[in-house]
């Protein structure tokens, strides 16, 4: 690991300040150390934030409001997330082992960086680690990468779960910078490679990540999280769908639905979303829907078992929400 210098900042001003001259926030540091040791990232300043008061979770009318440092096993066992946003829970759970559960922070969640093998290898080209250089994924082993979204730059699937949950809900955050705070819609923090997938998220480089807010959901509308993976322990999603659904007199009456393992971001899908609204649940209904979640898709050659996949998982998403199996 090359050498930096650690600052600890004990206010959000200050550590604002010293991101703005330069420095790079961490807190649980999960994903940020693991590449400085292999040197992926060299950044010579760090702005440890785990003294800003950006913990906790609590609940403002309807809508519950969790803090951009709330460790997500803490999150993840909050009375107030498993009652009023379960899909929030099962998603963090199915996210990481315990022990990175312990140590991740929510905000750090969002913003960690992608997990394909060739991002990590210093010989073979990637754009995201050094752009121009080419995307190895391309020609290379990429079963585990994106099939929408992606462009001839990058293939790299979003690694996040709880974001893919966070967007099925409607989710926003409040961030904060030296030019003041701002508040956007959790989808619109994740940035489509393009010709340029070194930048990732929609984020000014000092801006501070502050709480997210989750809008308050129907009593009566279930939710799950369902992610297929290569082995039941800790592994990233092949694919996975977070779906939030309103069930009254036999009709679909509220539906949210994203997915990822299958994105270079969060995914979500409008227009499954908008076929299943009026029509009653079931089976026949859930795969025509279902569908529709491949248009666009650009298979590469190991990953092309997604295009079948992807509709299966929705599938039975959907009838685990609607307890219908």
């Amino acid at each position: 690991m090359l050498p930096f210098i650690l600052e600890k900042p004990r206010s959000t001003e200050d550590a604002i300040a010293a991101a703005a001259a330069g420095g790079r926030y961490i807190a649980g540091g999960t994903t940020l150390v693991d590449l400085m040791r292999e040197e992926v990232e060299r950044p010579e300043r760090l702005v440890d934030i785990n003294a800003l008061p950006l913990g906790g979770v609590r609940v403002e009318g309807e809508d519950l409001v969790i803090g951009a440092l709330a460790r997500m096993a803490d999150v993840a066992a909050d009375p107030n997330v498993q009652r009023l946003q379960p899909l929030i829970a099962e998603s963090l759970i199915e996210g990481a082992s315990p022990q990175l559960r312990n140590m991740a922070s929510m905000g750090g969640n969002l913003l960690q960086r992608v997990r394909c093998p060739y991002f990590r290898m210093l010989d073979v080209g990637c754009n995201k680690r050094m752009p121009g250089s080419g995307c190895a994924a391309i020609d290379g082993l990429n079963a585990g990468h994106a099939i929408l979204g992606t462009s001839d730059h990058c293939v790299a699937t979003h690694p996040s779960d709880v974001a893919v949950a966070l967007v099925a809900l409607d989710a926003t955050m409040r961030v904060r910078g030296p030019q003041g705070e701002r508040t956007f819609p959790v989808e619109e923090l994740f940035r489509l490679p393009g010709d340029t997938p070194q930048i990732e998220h929609t984020l000014l480089p000092d801006e501070l990540i502050m709480e997210l807010r989750v809008p308050g959901r129907p009593r009566s509308s279930r939710a799950r999280y369902l992610k297929v993976r290569d082995r039941a322990s800790y592994e990233f999603a092949l694919v996975s769908a977070a779906v939030d659904l309103l069930v009254e007199d036999d009709v679909i009456r509220e539906i949210r639905l994203a997915v990822g393992g299958v994105g270079t971001r969060p995914w979500r899908l409008r227009d499954c979303e908008a076929a299943l609204l009026g029509k009653r649940p079931g089976r026949q209904a859930f795969e025509d829907a279902a569908q529709l979640a491949t248009q666009g898709a650009r298979p590469l050659h190991h990953n092309h078992f997604k295009l079948e996949l992807l509709p299966r998982t929705i599938v039975l998403a959907l009838e685990m929400a609607g307890e219908i199996v």
